[in-house]
């Protein structure tokens, strides 16, 4: 255990961010399933919108990599666009 009162400190601080970042994480996680399930494509093109703006947080904030966000965002976008093909 840590002697140092910035150390404790420390440790404190990193537990609440680690907590703070699973919880977006996660519910990014859980976003990307409902956009995958969706089958109304005006309901998919707003959900996309949030979905892509809560990958770019993340990636900007290193709880994610950036090409892993972009990827994400990449495959989302092809079942978003393919929901037009199949309605039309």
């Amino acid at each position: 255990m840590a002697n140092h009162k910035s150390a404790l400190k420390r440790i404190r601080a990193n537990e609440t961010k680690r907590l703070r970042n699973r919880y977006q994480h996660k519910t990014t996680r859980s976003y990307i399933k409902k956009l995958r399930e969706t089958t109304d494509k005006a309901v998919a093109v707003e959900v996309y919108k949030t979905v892509s703006s809560m990958l770019d947080r993340l990636a900007k904030k290193n709880i994610i990599h950036k090409k892993k966000a972009s990827n994400q965002k990449s495959k989302l976008a092809k079942v978003v666009n393919a929901l037009t093909t199949a309605a039309a």
